[in-house]
């Protein structure tokens, strides 16, 4: 969610934090501070304004000022539509949180869905899918699928790879926006809105219906565990999407010897492969391949992940 898109219903408010977003882009940070601090004088009760002011004043230096403004957005926004919870996690003001607030995941991907295929394939050679596709290929022992589940399946970009090797492709996401792009490629048979962060039977992927449950050979998850934080409830819920001997194929960022679950400044969250590897054991799959590779750019650097083919035992 972008907080410069957020008018404070002030005029005069919004032409300061405007001046001040042009001396922050300029590397005046704590002169945009000063400007910021100025147009909250005018609206005190704008969440995004004191985004915008912690973001200035961390960057300069002003870590305790920063904290105090962050804690403002929670106690003004406590759906964290700006993620201002997981920020004072990263200033050591809040234990790391089990997963995102899903209004703020839900808000990054709506504002992101236009230019999300063409920001990720060109500018962050983003290549997940591809991986994933041919790492199934070669692991996952199944020409053709009956039916996939593709959990947070954003624009389709792995619906695209794996289309041609299923009759059948349900997607999920969080996103209306990244649904409705999904929806004009003309991949899915059904394409539906869901939280993978909440129980399985509050999620959206499962209804009523017995025939919700065991109805695919194939579970994906490209470049979504990063946004759940603690990855049981997926387990759960793919392990419940499943046959026996169905394929659940992800992908996490690599948190190498960090810890099992480990919250980045990106405001995404990586795992270890030995945490993956116990969640596996404990909800009955079988780790069929293993694959260390660049999942893409982030600041002009590379992004380690692990991509994984785990098979439902049952």
């Amino acid at each position: 969610m972008n907080p410069h898109q957020l008018s404070s219903g002030d005029l005069i408010a919004d032409r300061r934090a405007e001046y001040a977003l042009m001396l922050a882009e300029t590397g005046e940070h704590a002169a945009a501070a000063d400007l910021m601090l100025q147009a909250l004088e005018l609206v005190p009760d704008w969440a995004a304004g004191w985004f915008r002011l912690a973001d200035y004043q961390e960057t300069s230096g002003e870590k305790a000022a920063a904290i105090e403004a962050l804690r403002k957005v929670v106690a003004l926004q406590p759906d964290d539509m700006f993620g201002a919870g997981l920020k004072l996690s990263l200033l050591g003001d809040a234990e790391q949180p089990a997963q995102p607030p899903s209004l703020y995941v839900e808000r990054l991907f709506d504002d992101y869905a236009d230019r999300f295929d063409k920001a990720l394939v060109e500018r962050l050679d983003y290549s997940v899918p591809q991986k994933l596709a041919a790492l199934i290929h070669v692991h996952g022992g199944a020409d053709r699928f009956r039916h996939v589940v593709d959990l947070g399946c954003g624009t389709g970009l792995f619906g695209a790879e794996i289309r041609d090797r299923a009759a059948s492709i349900e997607g999920f996401d969080l996103s209306t926006n990244m649904l409705a792009k999904a929806a004009d490629k003309v991949i899915y048979s059904r394409l539906a809105q869901a939280d993978l962060s909440l129980a399985p039977e509050a999620c959206g992927v499962f209804s009523a219906d017995a025939d919700a449950d065991h109805r695919a050979d194939l579970v994906s998850a490209a470049d979504v565990l990063m946004y759940l934080g603690a990855l049981d409830g997926v387990f759960v819920i793919a392990s419940r999407l499943l046959i026996t001997s169905g394929l659940f194929a992800f992908s996490v960022e690599d948190a190498g010897e960090d810890g099992d679950v480990v919250l980045r400044p990106s405001l995404r969250y990586a795992h270890s492969e030995g945490y993956i590897s116990r969640l596996c054991g404990s909800h009955g799959f079988d780790i069929h391949a293993v694959s260390r590779t660049v999942i893409r750019k982030d600041g002009g650097k590379p992004v380690s992940g692990i991509l994984f083919v785990t098979r439902n035992t049952g």
